[in-house]
């Protein structure tokens, strides 16, 4: 009793706590009452006892199914018939409702007939003790619902493929035909209510959809017909639908369904006046569309080999697209799409589906409209159409579907702008774009008439907005076209003129696409655009400008080499000089002038990660100007390096830059280390750590003495500042410093092992890299991992063999060995306490790697810490059993000397923690 009222307790916790501490606390308590065996007892007196209230009782049914699905061993052999007698008697006391009890107990019941090869017939068992009283029909019902579904859907119950084909088929196949008949002899039984009615469809679809009911033998019978009798019904006509779309998918296999098929297909065309009747019905009209959909799709190989007879149901598809109902539409565009895939490979289409797809063109188009009161969804949904427009294109050719929306746009303009909507013009336009991907770049005939249509456009910012995206699409085109490129720039400064803000960012992203498409024509653009970026440029916002500086970079990077740098050099001359001024000036620049260095370092970053790099032999114009750069980076971080903002610009430009560079960067290579470092340990931010660790990254294999000195330093101050964080602030507080921090470690012990493993703040670095592995972010933990692994599976302890290690090898191994020694009872710790918790997925085999170099070298060392590391582990994620499994395993696999064996331990032990996380996020 007194787990009865503990569980109560628990549950109430949920009708009157609000504070997460306490729920959260109520939640773990009763995953982990669902666990134990006391359950099955407790539960099975919660549901038999008259006074427990209704939410106890539920909680009471939840929990023998997850029981059933995941403890049924628990229950002695002997004894699982008798529970199932004890979860059909609950059944029974529960016939009246309420329905989630009722619906918990069956899927309990049919997991649990899933796992009885000694329960000969379960549908049988419930057929006699349900299906006999007209008042327990619902509940048997209920049962044949839910069967195929649990069978067919719960990957969780613990069976062998084997077992589960065999008891498949005995729960399914074998009754498939009674259940057909006792389905048939309940539609039509003397009294029969709706809501029955309801539950046969609901439980007729669930066996079609499970592929156990043939829809031949389906058609023998009268629910055939009542199906498409029930869609006059208003109470029925959902469930309908959906037996009626499921019988018509399981018929795919034409060949085989011929007979039924000439029967489903005449009632679902005669379905077709019933859009015009039931119009005013979207809900109707989307049942309808969904069942002449189905039909499309199932059918369609037939509605090219028989186009007149089965061409209605292309006809009522089409009445579906054109609905004003924007959720009902897209019901429709799988079909449209399926088809024209078909119908774009053939020589010649007919003229029927011709028609077909111009319509469905004009639909769409027409659906583009802007509406007056804009839907949530409304513009996300336009890009959904457009692909359906590019079906059409498919079909059609895009020739004849861009000429029909040109003459959509002429006709109304011809009409005089007073009586012309924005809307008229913009929807065209935004179909053009759509259907862009798909002209032929060699067009002579269309694309001109839209090019040349363009400055006729209204000045509306939608308009406009539409007119500069369609450019933006078409530059692939104008490449090949290059006497359109004046007119085109004229009509992008305009647009960044605008006053409306997407006008201005449309033909940022025109002018980037025109730059990087047709870079070779627009060279001699380039001082052009220099002088835009010098007078219209500074009016610009920032998103705008950066994109200005795109397009601008794309231009350069087609340029001789000689050239190219020449140009960079001007543009980055502007913005450098900005940040000089900024830099010299007496007291801190103005909050103006920083944002306009941080816009402009950002502007130059962009320009940096186009362009790339100039190769190994810099252009004369680049000579001596890597050191000219970093003496000014070096002042500006000196200076401004407490602002986090300029900090990040400045870095990421230092970044590109040294790439840029090369080769080149090595003369400032030691100054830019040793003021990053300097830089991280005034301030801690992770953006000077990262840089320097790029810059390691790129130079680590040079033996320069300064160079190594700086590498030494820089892993001393970092180490010393990460663990000075640690001592103020959790792991999860600094995941961006701990993320490049350990990167920088991973190059290290890759590229200066000299470096790494001698210095005295090698064990302080394995602490604080410990402590990254407690951080919930998948590149943290992989890149830790990834450190660990290089670390103790290092060739310095793990050789084997009589040859002559290097000679710094010794020393690396006793530095690895006493760390080891020291920290690893506890890094072991949150090695596994990761792999039961919340390491990645993908994790598991490089946790391997490193337990068995873990296994091999400190084997003794390892058997005697595992206990106690085994006891903390939450049962939560490691019940009992895994954890003495998993010591076993170890146990044996290092006395008989066989290492690889500590992989499947380790795999074991990954498996049931993951089962065990994954049943206490859906147990409740």
């Amino acid at each position: 009793m007194a787990d009865i009222q503990a569980l109560l307790s628990a549950l109430d916790v949920f009708s009157r706590a609000t504070d997460k501490e306490s729920i959260d606390r109520a939640n773990s308590w009763l995953q982990d009452f669902q666990h134990s065996p006391e359950a099955w007892t407790t539960c099975n007196v919660l549901l038999l006892s008259p006074d427990a209230p209704i939410s106890a009782k539920l909680f009471a049914a939840q929990t023998f199914r997850t029981k059933v699905t995941y403890d049924l061993h628990q229950v002695d052999a002997a004894n699982q018939l008798t529970l199932r007698d004890t979860l059909i008697t609950a059944l029974e006391r529960y016939n009246a409702g309420p329905k989630t009890i009722v619906v918990q107990l069956c899927l309990a019941i049919s997991g649990l007939a899933l796992q009885l090869p000694g329960w000969d017939n379960a549908v049988q068992t419930l057929t006699d003790a349900f299906g006999r009283n007209p008042a327990t029909v619902p509940t048997l019902l209920q049962f044949l619902t839910v069967l195929p579904e649990e069978v067919t859907g719960n990957t969780k119950i613990p069976i062998t493929d084997d077992e589960y084909r065999e008891r498949a088929g005995s729960l399914l196949t074998d009754n498939a035909k009674e259940v057909l008949e006792l389905l048939t002899m309940y539609i039509r039984a003397p009294g029969i209510t709706l809501a029955i009615q309801t539950q046969i469809f609901q439980c007729l679809r669930s066996w079609l959809l499970a592929g156990e009911v043939n829809p031949s033998e389906l058609a023998e019978t009268p629910l055939f017909a009542f199906a498409f009798e029930a869609l006059a019904s208003d109470e029925l006509f959902d469930s309908a639908v959906d037996v009626i779309c499921e019988m018509i998918h399981e018929t795919q296999e034409i060949d085989d369904n011929m007979p039924v098929i000439q029967l489903i297909v005449p009632r679902v065309i005669a379905l077709k006046p019933q859009l015009v009747n039931d119009r005013e019905d979207p809900e109707k009209i989307k049942g309808y569309a969904r069942i002449f959909a189905e039909a499309g799709e199932t059918y369609r190989i037939l509605l090219l080999q028989h186009t007149e007879t089965f061409f209605p149901i292309v006809e009522a598809i089409g009445e579906c697209s054109a609905y004003p109902d924007l959720d009902i539409v897209p019901i429709t565009f799988p079909f449209w799409m399926r088809l024209a895939q078909i119908l774009g490979k053939k020589p010649s289409v007919s003229p029927l589906f011709v028609d077909a797809y111009k319509a469905l063109m004009a639909v769409i188009i027409n659906h583009l409209h802007f509406p007056l009161i804009l839907a949530e969804n409304f513009r996300s949904f336009r890009h959904v159409m457009g692909d359906t427009l590019k079906d059409c294109c498919f079909v059609l050719r895009t020739d004849t579907c861009l000429l029909a929306a040109y003459q959509m746009i002429t006709t109304a303009l011809a009409r005089g702008p007073e009586s012309v909507s924005w809307q008229e013009i913009e929807a065209p336009l935004f179909a053009m774009r759509s259907m862009g991907g798909q002209i032929d770049l060699e067009d002579n005939e269309v694309v001109p008439k839209i090019m040349d249509l363009i400055p006729s456009l209204p000045h509306h910012p939608r308009v406009r907005y539409a007119a500069l995206l369609i450019l933006s699409r078409y530059t692939e085109w104008v490449n090949l076209h290059p006497e359109y490129i004046s007119f085109q720039l004229q009509y992008i400064s305009a647009g960044f003129e605008d006053s409306d803000s997407e006008v201005s960012a449309a033909a940022g992203q025109a002018l980037k696409y025109l730059c990087q498409d047709c870079k070779q024509h627009l060279v001699e653009f380039l001082p052009t655009l220099h002088t835009f970026l010098s007078t219209t440029g500074t009016k610009l916002l920032q998103d705008d400008r950066r994109q200005v500086y795109e397009a601008i970079a794309h231009v350069i990077s087609a340029m001789p080499m000689e050239r190219a740098a020449q140009s960079l050099r001007t543009f980055a001359h502007d913005i450098l000089a900005q940040v000089h001024a900024v830099t010299v000036k007496h007291g801190s620049g103005t909050k103006e002038e920083l944002e306009q260095v941080s816009n402009g370092l950002e502007n130059l970053e962009i320009m940096l990660h186009v362009i790339r790099s100039f190769g190994e032999d810099l252009p004369a114009a680049c000579q001596g100007t890597c050191e000219e750069a970093w003496t000014v980076f070096d002042a500006f971080i000196t200076k401004y390096g407490t602002s986090y903002d300029l900090s990040e610009r400045a870095t990421r430009v230092i970044r590109y830059g040294v790439a840029l560079f090369g080769f080149a960067a090595l003369p400032v290579a030691t100054s830019i280390i040793t003021r990053m470092s300097l830089a991280f340990e005034s301030t801690g931010f992770p953006c000077f750590i990262w840089i320097a660790g790029k810059v390691v990254d790129q130079f680590g294999n040079e033996e320069d003495e300064s160079l190594r000195t700086a590498f030494r330093d820089l892993y001393e101050r970092s180490t010393n500042k990460v663990v000075s964080l640690l001592q103020v602030k959790t792991p999860g507080d600094i995941p961006d410093v701990l993320e490049d921090y350990v990167q920088v470690l991973v190059t290290l012990v890759s590229l200066a092992p000299d470096v790494f493993f001698v210095s005295p703040s090698f064990p302080l670095a394995f602490r604080a890299a410990m402590t990254a592995l407690t951080v919930i972010h998948s590149d943290i933990l992989f890149n830790t991992l990834d450190l660990f692994r290089d670390i103790l599976c290092h060739e310095c302890i793990t050789r084997e063999g009589n040859t002559v290690p290097p000679p710094k090898f010794p020393i690396y191994a006793a530095a690895i060995l006493g760390v080891m020694e020291k920290e690893g009872f506890t890094f072991l710790c949150y090695l596994l306490n990761g792999l039961v918790g919340d390491f990645p997925e993908d994790s598991a085999s490089t946790v391997v790697s490193i337990f068995r170099a873990v296994a091999f070298v400190w084997k003794s060392r390892l058997l005697s810490w595992l206990p106690a590391i085994l006891e903390q582990l939450p049962t939560t994620a490691s019940p009992n059993a895994t954890k003495s499994q998993f010591l076993a395993d170890v146990t044996t696999a290092i006395n008989a000397n066989q290492y690889d064996k500590v992989k499947y331990a380790i795999l074991g032990l990954h498996r049931a923690s993951r089962k065990a996380r994954e049943r206490r996020r859906t147990g409740l």
